[in-house]
């Protein structure tokens, strides 16, 4: 019988080298090379995530990545990197990884709260706990993602978060990921939040690179919330250069009686892919996943989603908002499952998109896998222009074009924004939206000169 082997593209054959060459040095005991080996193997066999894959057919990396760039190795805290930190106006505890490596001298240690821990990833991949491949590993829902095995194979660090039972905080836990952007490098990192019983926090994760060099990006964030918590994620993915690609995966399990919600902000960052996997551990829990991409020139956002009810009594809500122009690409993938067993279950899932050009386009694939019979789901996706009728009454009041374009895409963009409850991640984020679309009007004026 003859033996079919696949043929490899020059950016599988160099990261299946990187990783021979790495592996020996990557952190962990025993049960993480395993957990790594079994990572690498799979991505082996799969290869590089390409069209044919249907949770990736708008999305083909395999084209996207003609090759792998260098394994980015240690901290490169430049001048750049310093000035992208102090110019970031979020306050709250402040981690910071380089060039996928944690950066304790570019952190606040020294103003960690009482009943949270904080250490490198690098240093609890080697701690004796014995439940630590169970949480790097995530729902089970995103075991046999591609992109999520590469980056369980090589990342290199990250920081790893415990929050104590019944801590409430006032300020976010903001994990500032910088790439610093001196040469083209690839970074592989994870992250992981664990948050106690009845504790209340929010994440934030910024993603930028301060150099000009197009980096390719493979980020991932654990997070766990323990029964009757209260958690709020937050991930903006700005200011990267336009050949930039990266997969930002999120892995989120959600205890009983919880509420878990996540916003992401994609603008100005070249190709990203998004991936939330998400799973109901406990009954009578609430989750919200939104977000707004703001998308120009020939930018690509793909939004791909698994939500899993493994139990009753669960809610969930998808809203994400995309503003695409130029000749940019928008996709949102959302798959919502109800096991059996996961009676009463309430979900909602939508997508809407603005295209403010022909050359624009926006891609939907909502889906629903419903095995239950006592529940309330539903889904809808509109792709639209800007609204003439709301143009014309702004207009009418002598506003230019371009600035009455802008308030009505800012209001549309708010809706999604307008469900982050910290008063000032909410202004951080209504702010990037605010300077995109006002760089949008200013150039609408210079063509119409």
């Amino acid at each position: 019988m003859a033996i079919v082997t696949p043929l490899k593209t020059a950016a599988e054959q160099q990261l299946a080298q990187q990783y021979a060459d790495a592996k020996a040095e990557l952190p962990g005991g025993p049960a993480v090379r395993k957990l790594r080996e079994d990572a690498f193997a799979g991505f082996e066999a799969k290869g590089l995530p390409h069209r044919r894959l249907e949770s990736w057919r708008y999305t083909d990396l395999r084209t996207l990545l003609r090759e792998a760039r260098p394994l980015a190795d240690g901290v490169k805290a430049t001048d750049a990197v310093k000035a992208r930190l102090a110019a970031l106006k979020l306050d709250g505890l402040r981690l910071v990884l380089v060039d996928g490596v944690f950066a304790a001298e570019l952190s606040d240690l020294d103003g960690i709260p009482e009943g949270v821990s904080v250490q490198s990833l690098a240093d609890a991949l080697v701690s004796p706990r014995e439940d630590l491949t169970r949480i790097l590993s995530g729902p089970s829902v995103g075991a046999d993602d591609t992109g999520l095995m590469l980056n369980t194979a090589l990342m290199r660090d990250g920081v790893f978060v415990e929050i104590a039972d019944g801590v409430e905080l006032a300020k976010p836990v903001v994990i500032v990921s910088l790439s610093s952007g001196v040469e083209e490098r690839s970074v592989f990192h994870r992250s992981a939040v664990l948050a106690g019983a009845e504790s209340k926090a929010t994440v934030v994760e910024v993603s930028e690179t301060a150099g000009d060099a197009a980096q390719q990006i493979n980020g991932a964030i654990v997070i766990e919330t323990g029964d009757g918590s209260e958690i709020q994620h937050i991930r903006l993915v700005t200011r990267q250069a336009a050949a930039s690609v990266q997969v930002q995966s999120l892995l989120a399990t959600i205890g009983a009686q919880a509420k878990f919600d996540s916003f992401a902000l994609v603008c100005n960052a070249g190709t990203v892919r998004q991936q939330h996997f998400v799973r109901y551990a406990g009954e009578h829990s609430e989750m919200g996943l939104r977000g707004v991409n703001l998308l120009g020139g020939s930018e690509h956002s793909d939004v791909t989603l698994v939500v899993d009810h493994e139990v009753p009594h669960g809610t969930s809500r998808e809203l994400f908002k995309s503003i695409i122009g130029g000749e940019a690409t928008g996709v949102f993938q959302g798959k919502v499952i109800v096991r059996p067993h996961a009676q009463k279950t309430d979900g909602g899932m939508k997508s809407n998109a603005l295209l403010l050009n022909e050359g624009a386009s926006m891609f939907n694939k909502p889906e629903l896998e419903i095995f239950a019979d006592d529940v309330v789901c539903g889904h809808g996706a509109t792709v639209a222009q800007i609204d003439g009728d709301q143009l014309f009454y702004l207009m009418a009041r002598g506003l230019p074009r371009p600035q009455a374009e802008a308030l009505v895409l800012q209001a549309f963009a708010g809706e999604a924004a307008e469900f982050i409850a910290d008063e000032s991640v909410r202004e951080l984020v209504m702010s990037e939206v605010e300077a995109w679309l006002a760089a949008r009007e200013a150039n609408s004026q210079v063509s119409t000169v």
